[in-house]
């Protein structure tokens, strides 16, 4: 079987909020964004990442390419453990790990051209001919579908649509192997998305990309994704390939989750028992104890409160981390 491009094992990532004071006995918070997180992405494949919002879906992102470094765990990257490299060790790593970051008006410095923007990351991996560059740029403008006229044209005379081209040109231009893909699409009207979920595609296929799709639509990510994994309050709830993701949920968050999707036509609603949760997500800064979602499952048991379910493999391929699954 084909090495994973990249894994993760017990990776963590907790916050220090506040400075303590007298109303914490002096001690600071911790905010537990990640906690024991374990996945791996195989080459070329799209793994989408679903969840609550606040669950944990970018800082997993970014701790996989290393712009948060871990509080704890491991992180292997083309088979070479990346988890403690410093700066400028991981500097050769940089060209193969890229993010598209969700919002494409604050993603972009309006000050800069659309050549300066895309060029960026050539200037800091030492592309030195100004016109090898340009090269290069427009070449990724022609491949994202912009015309070369607008290198010399500002972020705000673009839509929506075209700055998040620009912002998909800039992290390919180095030709990564690895794209986490932040909220890509969340921010652009919905025929956008569909074009930039197609291009993505596109680039995929053409350029042998990995990706890391993070969204919220699970319409979207039934689309795009290979495989789909399912994060609640730091913590992966389940994984599995989409089309057993979708069609044969095992996890309560999960069913729930694919419940909530809108049908496109009434005589394709579900049919079996909609699974009902209570509530808001908890806090990250008091998690509760046991297992994350026993406060609003519908199914919670004694042992549910009392302790975490390991991610443990029902069939091949399918990880649920539920006692359900045991006690059946």
């Amino acid at each position: 079987m084909t090495e994973p491009l990249i894994s993760a094992q017990n990776l963590a990532k907790h916050f220090d909020v506040g400075g303590g004071g007298i109303f914490r006995g002096g001690r600071p918070s911790k905010l537990r964004a990640v906690d024991d997180v374990a996945l791996s992405i195989m080459p070329g494949e799209t793994l989408g990442l679903v969840g609550e919002s606040g669950c944990g879906k970018s800082t997993l992102g970014r701790l996989l390419i290393r712009l948060l470094d871990p509080t704890a765990g491991s992180i292997r990257f083309q088979g070479q453990e990346i988890t403690g490299l410093g700066r400028a060790a991981m500097r050769e790593f940089r060209r193969s790990m890229q993010i598209i970051f969700q919002d494409p008006y604050g993603a972009l410095n309006p000050r800069m051209a659309v050549e300066d923007i895309i060029a960026e990351p050539l200037v800091i991996h030492g592309t030195k001919s100004s016109v090898e560059r340009r090269q290069q740029v427009t070449a990724m403008l022609d491949r994202v579908g912009l015309p070369r006229r607008a290198l010399d044209r500002f972020p705000h005379e673009f839509s929506g649509g075209q700055r998040q081209r620009i912002g998909i040109a800039r992290a390919l231009v180095l030709q990564p192997r690895f794209v986490v893909c932040d909220e890509a699409v969340s921010a652009l009207d919905v025929s956008v998305q569909a074009q930039i979920v197609n291009l993505l595609q596109d680039l995929q296929r053409d350029m042998g990309l990995t990706y890391l799709f993070i969204a919220h639509d699970l319409s979207v990510v039934r689309h795009i994704s290979d495989r789909v994994a399912v994060m609640y309050l730091g913590k992966i709830v389940e994984v599995a390939e989409k089309r057993v993701i979708y069609n044969d949920p095992q996890h309560p968050y999960t069913r729930a989750l694919i419940a909530a999707v809108p049908a496109p036509h009434p005589s394709r609603r579900s049919r079996g028992k909609r699974e009902n949760i209570a509530g808001d997500i908890p806090s990250a800064l008091n998690p509760p104890s046991g297992c994350r979602f026993h406060t609003r499952c519908p199914h919670v048991m004694p042992i549910c409160k009392e302790v975490a379910p390991p991610l443990t493999e029902t069939q091949a391929g399918h990880q649920v981390a539920c006692h359900l699954m045991t006690q059946a």
